[in-house]
């Protein structure tokens, strides 16, 4: 079981240089050597300190070993600018969002965009995915103790973000068991700018970003992706590059959710200097995929020493992993994975006198080795760890030879969509669309309800304009 540690809440996984310099000046006044990332984009201490010894730092958002019920909120920040986005969903965009939140909140929340692969868009409690209509956002929820996640009936207005979570936050001690219960609740403590949803999200599938070394940005700049092996980063070298980023006005450093970081902007002549800044510290940005691609928990050295032993045997076997992510885990029946392939140890039996088991593990993939579908499906149980390369290539051949096929039946999907006309009512004024199939439940207007159904009164959800400025269009789809 991985041991509870002190963490430094990093809102959205966003910092500037200023920030994280403080940080590795205040730890390392109390002594620490290192940081480790979390997988939460957090920053986590590699020991426990003692109670209130961090205290003294205002600046620091603490959260102690025994604290619970204290969260991080998980942002692709990291992504905007480097990776594909939705085009409203800028870096500053991001940045404006963020600045809404508290500093401390009791759930999981998880702010994305659903075009990049990097940063998992439903291990939250509260998952805001960005939708194609600027400003508006899906909401997917699955509050602790819920067994699946459910999608709010209505898309979110950017500047509701903060006031809808904190809302939800409050009710919690009704224990709402269902979506329409929130929905409701939601909407009795507070007015929002909801929009109708329109249609249901479209998570494309992307292969899994290579997120290390010196890659272009534009013409005349550069993204840098720093990942170390044991996730033990230096507190004198951070200190020193953070530095760097300010000789060079770089305003933002990013935590990736892969226990690394990515610092944007570095200027195309100055690029030299940040290769001499890494080659004289001896800090290797040419990790293979094999090595990239995994999630382990921090500070659990047996599962760090699986993953060494599993990654020697592809190595060794020339396997590739391209588009593949990997997790290792205790077992935990309301975990929340977020790799294509995970390798589940199991809890070991309670055992009489000096009587020694071995450990055994569970293989899980999900479906179509896509972490956004949710969905994971039992490969093999209880099996012995010299087992687990083997089958390990076995799954990986299996994603290669589905691939293609996949994509053709996407194609052909693609086909059929494009051949289908729907026909659907849409305001005049603001291009807001009213689909029967979907109804409009920000009025109570109950799917299935035909358009000349409405009442008279119906007015658009976004702008406000009367039934009468609707009319029928067809889309091609």
């Amino acid at each position: 079981m991985s041991k509870q540690l002190n963490r430094i809440i990093v809102k959205g996984g966003v910092l500037s240089p200023g920030e994280l310099k403080y940080i590795c000046e205040s730890l390392e006044s109390l002594g620490l050597q290192t940081i480790s990332f979390g997988s939460r984009q957090d920053i986590i201490l590699p020991k426990e300190m003692k109670k209130g010894a961090l205290t003294q730092f205002e600046k620091l958002v603490v959260v102690d070993a025994d604290e619970v019920g204290v969260e991080n909120i998980v942002s692709s920040y990291v992504c905007a600018d480097i990776f594909p986005s939705t085009s409203w969903l800028t870096g500053d965009r991001y940045l404006y969002i963020l600045e809404q939140f508290r500093s401390k909140s009791k759930l999981k929340i998880n702010i994305t965009d659903p075009k990049q692969r990097l940063v998992p868009l439903f291990t939250g409690h509260i998952n805001f995915v960005a939708s194609e209509h600027e400003d508006y956002w899906y909401l997917y929820i699955r509050l602790p103790g819920w067994q699946n996640i459910q999608m709010y009936p209505a898309l979110i207005y950017t500047w509701d973000l903060d006031k809808i979570e904190n809302t939800i936050e409050n009710i919690l001690q009704e224990e709402p068991e269902t979506i329409e219960t929130i929905f409701e609740l939601v909407n009795d403590a507070i007015d929002t700018d909801n929009r109708t949803v329109d249609k249901v999200l479209d998570v494309p599938f992307y292969p899994f970003p290579y997120f290390e070394g010196m890659n272009k940005i534009g013409m005349d700049k550069y993204w840098l992706g720093l990942y170390w092996r044991n996730n033990q980063y230096d507190i004198s070298f951070l200190k020193e590059m953070c530095e760097l980023c300010s000789e060079n006005k770089i305003g933002k450093i990013s935590i990736t959710p892969w226990k690394s970081f990515i610092v944007k902007g570095i200027p195309r002549e100055s690029k030299i200097v940040w290769e001499k800044f890494l080659g004289k510290r001896g800090i290797n940005v040419r990790h293979s995929m094999l090595e990239l691609n995994w999630h382990i928990p921090v500070a659990n050295k047996d599962a760090f020493n699986l993953k060494k032993y599993l990654v020697s045997n592809f190595d060794q076997n020339d396997i590739s992993t391209y588009g593949l992510t990997f997790g290792i885990t205790d077992y935990s029946k309301s975990a929340y994975y977020f790799t294509s392939i995970v390798v589940e140890k199991n809890k070991q039996p309670e055992m009489i006198g000096n009587f020694q088991t071995r450990d055994t593990y569970n293989l899980l993939y999900a479906k179509n080795f896509d972490p956004n579908t949710r969905q994971y499906v039992m490969h093999v149980q209880d099996i012995d760890k010299v087992e687990l390369p083997g089958l390990l290539m076995e799954l990986s051949q299996l994603y290669f030879d589905q691939l293609g096929s996949e994509r053709e039946t996407e194609k052909e999907i693609e086909t059929e969509k494009e051949t289908t006309e729907l026909e659907v009512y849409q305001c005049k004024d603001c291009l807001t669309i009213y689909d029967e199939a979907f109804g409009d439940i920000t009025q109570n207007i109950a799917p299935e309800t035909f358009f000349n159904d409405l009442p008279e009164t119906y007015e658009c959800s976004l702008c406000e304009a009367p039934k009468t400025s609707f009319e029928k269009v067809v889309l091609v789809k």
